[in-house]
């Protein structure tokens, strides 16, 4: 990798410290071994080990480790291995590069006939001469060992750690049924409250203003031949309800399906949607072809949804949505560029956009650090 020398020094800084926690970790392990022959709580260790991995490559995190027992104890043989043996060699060469760093300077205040280490093992230093050229050449070989192989290492530990704990075909498909029925069990459950807060709205307002023009306009046919002017006042009066009505039951509507799906489509709904946004939006969206209705709302409140949370939490100035189908799936992509720390156990509506998504078997990640982005990833399947 050809990286800027600030980045190279800050990937083996990282690198470093992930060996040396990983040596940290296998040495404790080795300790409580016991403990961690124990499915329950090696699975637990599996999952931070794991977890440390995904940040030193960068992944997004992983969820439980679910791999069977055999596998597990596979895993922790070679995590323990790989763990004390690469977190050794770090060791080694980060050591010797600060080691020399320290003690070249000071060779005249070493006991007499102290010898150089390390490449230059066996050399007398008795002077400035040999300490700074063996030395120099020393410090020069370790720093550059270290910066060319402990990242290395610390990457081939966190492949290998993600690898071994990556489910196979049939865990995976298990995983997937089991998530299958939690979300439908979840999906279930919210379109019954989905059902009942529209049947209170219904209720409580769109039925409720209905009785009164109903109510007015008997009144009114009563009063006809008497009173003509109190007819007339009736009448406004129900034609304004109507009006009102109207606006609720609408509002009721678009909570089920937006009418604007069913009028201009996925597309159209979208640059509607990025039209009326609060904040800067920039639209990106590719050739959808033929989406089931499902498919189609979920895409549409995800964006909605995360358009809102932006201008409402974020402190965003612009977003961007990317709306894309490759195949048999639809990806939905929103960025903004606010202040991130976005949490959907904060009550934001990201968990509502995840009970859509997995209902239909989709996936979401959300990437939201400290200081921003927060971008917000959906993908669907939306038939062939």
């Amino acid at each position: 990798m050809n990286l800027p020398a600030a980045e190279r020094l800050s990937a083996t800084w990282r690198a470093l410290g992930y060996l040396l926690g990983s040596l940290l970790a296998a040495s404790l392990a080795v300790l409580v071994l016991p403990v961690l022959l124990v499915p329950a709580a090696a699975r637990a260790w599996a999952g931070r080990q794991r977890r440390r991995a995904d940040r030193l490559l960068g992944a997004p995190a992983s969820g439980p480790v679910r791999v069977g027992a055999a596998r597990l104890l596979g895993w922790l043989g070679a995590w323990l291995l790989t763990g004390l043996t690469f977190g050794l060699v770090a060791v080694v060469c980060a050591g010797n590069t600060l080691t020399t760093a320290v003690t070249v300077p000071l060779w005249w205040a070493l006991p007499a006939g102290t010898r150089a280490g390390g490449f230059a093992a066996g050399a007398p230093l008795t002077g400035w001469g040999p300490a700074l050229t063996l030395g120099t050449a020393q410090l020069l070989a370790f720093a550059a060992l270290t910066v060319w192989l402990v990242p290395r290492l610390a990457r081939l530990h966190a492949r290998t750690c993600v690898a071994l704990l990556a489910p196979s075909a049939s865990e995976e498909l298990a995983q997937r049924v089991e998530t299958l029925t939690e979300t439908r069990a979840g999906a279930l459950t919210a379109h019954g409250a989905e059902l009942r807060r529209i049947e209170r709205d219904l209720h409580d307002g769109t039925q409720a203003r209905l009785v009164a023009i109903a109510m007015r306009l008997g009144v009114a046919r009563e009063l006809l031949d008497e009173d003509p002017g109190t007819v007339a006042t009736l009448l406004a009066q129900a034609h304004r309800t109507t009006e009102e009505a109207m606006v609720e039951l609408r509002a009721v509507i678009r909570t089920i399906y937006p009418p604007v799906l069913a009028d201009r489509g996925l597309t159209g709904a979208l640059s509607a949607l990025g039209a009326d946004a609060a904040l800067d939006t920039t639209l990106d969206v590719g050739s959808l072809g033929t989406l089931p209705a499902a498919v189609e709302a979920v895409a549409y409140f995800t964006v909605a949804e995360a358009l809102t949370n932006a201008a409402k939490h974020s402190g965003a100035t612009r977003t961007a949505v990317r709306v894309a189908r490759t195949g048999d799936r639809l990806s939905i992509e929103v960025t903004d560029d606010g202040s991130g720390g976005a949490d959907e156990r904060l009550g934001t509506g990201l968990a509502g956009i995840r009970q859509r998504v997995l209902a239909l078997d989709g996936t979401l990640d959300l990437r939201s650090p400290a200081g921003g982005p927060t971008t917000i990833t959906v993908g669907v399947p939306c038939g062939s």
